[in-house]
């Protein structure tokens, strides 16, 4: 089996949604998407071709058409709708031959079929194409190598495949899993090699790869693997990268880096569109739910899982939605990003999704402001730091937070030294606070040098100032729980709606803290708790006795 290589033309490529809206009747049974929300489109323009969903593709311009008839006619395993799509698509040619996507990244639900369209085309690569090499990788060896079995296990069952395996061309020891074929071509033998590797700084070195498989992508928390395996294909012209994976936290700095390099989103719609500057030898293709979808929502749950209705029942889903929905946290953080292929900033998070939407409310500290505590909190690094107010609200239970002021970058702190004090004075709280054992305290030790400095008063009449010196964990699990029932108001301040999302946390004997050294700040999460602690320990204000009646 070949393919022929014709010449594609047409415009440049940009970001497509599915022409097809999603919309079932109550009544029609819920497939999954074939077609990827968010993809690249073919360069190709024209009539509709044998693809199927409307682009102009052809046998000629994309040897997916060829990897499909593999699949169905040799292995007898057919792909499934959303392969087919993809392997057609990201199996796009150049007019040399070559082709278009150097890298191609697919996001996809778990349990949709990966393994399934990554050995087909391992051996497609292997058997039709007779690449020289193809090196299949994962950050966990045991995913690699179960694709690499699988390959192995088709081939030996199927003669006409089995037939091109010499004698020891399946090595199965540890470390030295490889498949080789002989084959021959315009009177010449040709040597095709699947190997495994392991995703590290080591894996793909001394190689010269034709076609690099990256399995689980989302667990690339640096670029040593990428580096590694990736740059094995630099003498290779036609060499071609796929990687695949499912959504992942913000320590899945491959796979964000390479989404924010294909995406850009409008920060007032939030609508997702190409870049125009992005790879153009990139292609994205992300089956995933939008930002924001509820977990149980039928219609969420089929643009992410495109073997829906068809090998992924809706029911076990459904199931599992409301599920980890009841149980909030790390099981609500693991089902958005490996079901629903949606951002999540951490999977260990510190603070209740539900209970944050929950508390929010447009009011604002009127009619509170003579129970104002106010906490100043700075990043480790020092590039954040955040002014946040609390106040108990008149029912005793309920809290309302809100940053007041917020300084960021490499003059943070010299902006912060400079206003804080105007700040306070403006503000008015009955308290003003810090935490003594966080990056803060070295600027509130020094407000009362500078007052005494510059001639003022320090504190300000009616002001108390003091550290927060009640133990970290159960301040900051004390405001956890206050979030998770909904009693913490807030007006959906961006930066701390932001942070609050990003809080991961960070065990502390039985108890634990917000870590200041995950993927993002935390300054105005440690300021709102802090500011919480303080206003719902204060006490009652003392008001002056009544005055003696004059009989």
């Amino acid at each position: 089996m070949t393919v022929t290589v014709g010449t594609p033309s047409g415009p440049s490529s940009t970001l497509s949604e599915p022409s097809t809206p999603y919309e079932p009747g109550p009544t029609e049974r819920i497939l999954g998407r074939t077609e990827p929300r968010l993809y690249t489109p073919p360069l190709v323009v024209g009539a509709p071709g044998p693809c199927g969903c409307g682009c102009a593709l052809t046998p000629e311009t994309s040897y997916g058409f060829g990897a499909d008839d593999f699949a169905r006619e040799i292995l007898e395993q057919p792909l499934d709708p959303w392969e087919r799509w993809l392997v057609i698509h990201a199996g796009e040619l150049l007019p040399d031959g070559r082709p278009r996507f150097r890298k191609v990244l697919v996001i996809v639900a778990r349990q949709n079929g990966k393994t399934h369209v990554l050995v087909v085309l391992s051996l497609y690569w292997l058997f039709v194409l007779q690449v020289g090499l193809v090196l299949g990788t994962s950050t966990n060896l045991d995913y690699a190598r179960e694709s690499w079995e699988k390959a192995v296990e088709l081939v030996e069952s199927i003669e006409v495949l089995d037939e091109d395996v010499p004698k020891g061309g399946v090595r199965r020891a540890n470390g030295e899993q490889t498949l080789t074929v002989l084959s021959y071509a315009d009177g010449k033998r040709r040597r095709c090699r699947y190997k495994i590797a392991a995703s590290n700084r080591k894996g793909g070195r001394s190689l010269t790869v034709n076609r690099l498989i990256l399995d689980e992508l989302r667990e690339h928390d640096s670029w040593d693997p990428w580096n590694a395996s990736y740059n094995a294909m630099n003498a290779v012209a036609d060499a071609q990268a796929f990687g695949i994976s499912n959504k992942g936290d913000a320590r899945a700095i491959v796979l964000n880096a390479l989404r924010r390099e294909a995406i850009e989103v409008d920060e007032v719609t939030g609508r997702e569109t190409l870049r125009p500057d992005s790879d153009p030898e990139m292609g994205w293709f992300e089956w995933s739910a939008p930002q924001g979808s509820e977990p149980d929502d039928p219609h969420a749950l089929a643009m992410a899982n495109p073997n829906l209705g068809r090998r992924v029942g809706l029911g076990s889903l459904l199931a599992d939605a409301r599920r980890v929905k009841r149980e909030g946290g790390e099981a609500l953080a693991k089902f958005l990003t490996e079901i629903l292929c949606m951002d999540v900033p951490n999977l260990n998070p510190a603070l209740s999704r539900e209970g944050w939407e929950k508390g929010k409310d447009p009011a604002s500290m009127d009619g509170l402001r003579d129970r104002l505590a106010l906490v100043l909190d700075v990043s480790i690094d020092e590039q954040h730091a955040t002014l946040v107010t609390a106040a108990v609200l008149p029912d005793g239970r309920r809290v309302r937070v809100e940053p007041v002021k917020a300084w960021s970058g490499p003059l943070a702190m010299q902006q912060l030294r400079a206003e804080l004090r105007p700040w306070v004075r403006q503000i008015k709280p009955r308290r003003f606070g810090w935490f003594p054992s966080g990056p803060a305290a070295a600027v509130a030790a020094e407000m009362a040098v500078g007052a005494q400095r510059d001639g003022e008063q320090w504190p300000p009449p009616g002001v108390e100032v003091e550290e927060i010196r009640k133990d970290l964990p159960a301040v900051c699990m004390g405001f956890a729980s206050l979030v998770k029932d909904g009693d913490v108001l807030n007006s959906g301040d961006p930066l701390l709606d932001a942070q609050v999302g990003g809080a991961e946390k960070l065990q502390r004997g039985e108890g634990w803290v917000f870590t200041r050294r995950g993927a993002g700040h935390v300054d105005s999460v440690y300021g709102a708790a802090g500011a919480t602690h303080m206003a719902r320990t204060m006490p009652p204000e003392e008001k002056p006795p009544p005055r003696p009646m004059v009989v």
